[in-house]
C-alpha cells in the first residue's frame, strides 16, 4: 500500500494541508482532526478496494497521514458529526478556487446532473428507481456540477430524496458562481428535463449563467413548434433543420429563447424537439456541440464514483456531506495524478488506479536525514513517468511549492525505483 505515497506531491500542490487545518479548526500544535481528514481523503483515494480499516494496518497508510494508528470507525464519525453543511460547502468553494488557479476548470460549458445513490438508513425516506426495471430503493440525492471540457467536478450538493431540483440546485449554481471568476462570457449550464422549472431559469440568469434544459414532450409542446412556419427553420443538412423562437413559462411575463430541432425530409417524416435557453445561442453550436457533451457527466460519475459517490451509508447530511467534500479533494489529488501518466492510461477509472498504482506498488518507506525515501521494486518502468518522481523536492520548489511535507513533521519526501 505504499503507493499512496504518490498522492503526496499532489495534496501539496494543492495546499491540502492548510485546507484540512481550516477546515478541523485547528489551533496552534492541535492538529489532529486534520490528520484525522487526510485518513479519509487518502481513504477515499483506495475507493472500493478498502472495505475494513483494519485491512490498512501495519502497511505504511497510517504513516503518510503523520499518524501511528489507523482511526476507529468511532472516531471518523465523531470528526464527521461535529461539522455542518456549511463546512463542507466552505471546504468545496476553497477547494474549488484553487483548482480553477491550477486550471482544471475551463469555466465555459457546465453540465449539473442528480446522482441518486442507494442509502441503507433506516428513516422512512422518499423511495426513487434507479432504472425502469429495478424496484424502488432508499437514496440520497447528490447534484454534481461539471466543467464538461475538462471532465472535473466543480462542486456538489447534498439533500435527501425528498427535496426537488428548485431547492437544490439553486444552493449549488450559487456555489459554483462563486468558484468562478465573474466578468467574460457567460457559462452555459446544461441540464436535463427535471430541471425545466422557471424558478431555475430566474436564478441561473441572475448568476450570470446561461441555462439549457429540454422541453418536456408533451402534445402542447409539439403543437407549439409544429406550428412554426417553414421559413422560421434553417436547413443545415438533409434531414435536419433548426429554429429559434420565444418561449414563455405559464403565468410568467419574461420571454425566454426556444430552440428547436427538426429532424426528417418531408412534412410527414418531421420529428421535433425542443430546448429552453436563457439567452438567444446559435442553434447549430448549442445543439450539435454543446449539448452532446452533458453525456460527460455519465462519464465521470462512471469512471471516479467509486471515490466517494457510489453507494451511502448513512443518512445523516451533515456527515455524508463532510465526506463527500473531502472525497472531492481526493479527487482532485488523484486528477493531477492521472494527468502524469502516460497518455493510454489517463482514462482509467479511480479504482483501476487504486488497484495499480495505490494498493498494488510494493515498496518500503526509510528516512534519510531529513528526507523520507520510499523505494518502490514493480513500479511501472515508463521513464518519462519516473522522472516526475525523481529528485522531487528539487521539482517542487522550482514550481514554487515548498518542499517540506507539514504533516510530516517537517520532513521531505523523495521517491526511487529500483
Amino acid at each position: 500500500m505504499t503507493g499512496i505515497w504518490l498522492l503526496v506531491p499532489e495534496l501539496l500542490r494543492l495546499g491540502a494541508w492548510d485546507m484540512l487545518r481550516g477546515w478541523g479548526g485547528c489551533m496552534g500544535v492541535d492538529d489532529l482532526p486534520a490528520r484525522l481528514a487526510l485518513h479519509l481523503v487518502n481513504e477515499a483515494a483506495l475507493g472500493t478496494l478498502l472495505r475494513r480499516r483494519i485491512t490498512i494496518s501495519q502497511k505504511g497508510f497510517e504513516v503518510v497521514n503523520g499518524l501511528p494508528f489507523v482511526p476507529s470507525d468511532m472516531a471518523v464519525h465523531d470528526l464527521l458529526a461535529g461539522h455542518t453543511m456549511l463546512d463542507a460547502q466552505n471546504l468545496e468553494m476553497t477547494l474549488g478556487r484553487i483548482r480553477r488557479a491550477s486550471g482544471h476548470y475551463c469555466g465555459r460549458l457546465l453540465a449539473i446532473d442528480p446522482h441518486h445513490m442507494t442509502s441503507y438508513t433506516k428513516r422512512q425516506t422518499v423511495r426513487r428507481r434507479l432504472d425502469l426495471e429495478s424496484k424502488a430503493k432508499k437514496t440520497l440525492q447528490t447534484v454534481f456540477v461539471l466543467d464538461v471540457d475538462t471532465e472535473v467536478p466543480i462542486c456538489n450538493a447534498l439533500c435527501s430524496s425528498s427535496c426537488t431540483v428548485s431547492q437544490t440546485v439553486p444552493v449549488l449554481l450559487r456555489m459554483t458562481a462563486a468558484i468562478l471568476p465573474s466578468g467574460g462570457p457567460r457559462p452555459l449550464v446544461l441540464a436535463d428535463g427535471e430541471h425545466f422549472c422557471e424558478e431555475l431559469f430566474k436564478e441561473a440568469g441572475r448568476l450570470g449563467f446561461d441555462l439549457l434544459v429540454p422541453l418536456p414532450n408533451t402534445a402542447t409542446h409539439q403543437k407549439l413548434m409544429q406550428r412554426l412556419p417553414e421559413t422560421a427553420f434553417s436547413r443545415h443538412w438533409p434531414g435536419y433543420a433548426t429554429a429559434r423562437t420565444s418561449f414563455r413559462f405559464q403565468r410568467s411575463d419574461r420571454d425566454y429563447t426556444l430552440l428547436v430541432q427538426r429532424e426528417g425530409e418531408s412534412p410527414g417524416q418531421y420529428t421535433y424537439e425542443g430546448f429552453v435557453c436563457t439567452s438567444p445561442r446559435d442553434e447549430l453550436e448549442t445543439l450539435t456541440q454543446h449539448y452532446p457533451k452533458r453525456w460527460h457527466i455519465e462519464e465521470f460519475f462512471n469512471r471516479d464514483q467509486s471515490i466517494g459517490w457510489q453507494r451511502a451509508g448513512t443518512h445523516n447530511l451533515n456527515i455524508r456531506g463532510n465526506h463527500m467534500a473531502l472525497a472531492l479533494l481526493a479527487q482532485a489529488a488523484v486528477h493531477q495524478f492521472r494527468s502524469k501518466l502516460p497518455e493510454q492510461c489517463r482514462q482509467h477509472s479511480c479504482n483501476t488506479l487504486a488497484q495499480h498504482y495505490f494498493n498494488g506498488l510494493d515498496g518500503d518507506v526509510r528516512v534519510e536525514g531529513d528526507t523520507i525515501i520510499v523505494t518502490y521494486y514493480n513500479a511501472p518502468s515508463d521513464k518519462e513517468w519516473r522522472c516526475q518522481y525523481e529528485n522531487l523536492p528539487r521539482q517542487l520548489e522550482a514550481e514554487g511549492v515548498s518542499a517540506v511535507v507539514p504533516w510530516l513533521y517537517g520532513f521531505k519526501l523523495d521517491f526511487r525505483f529500483n
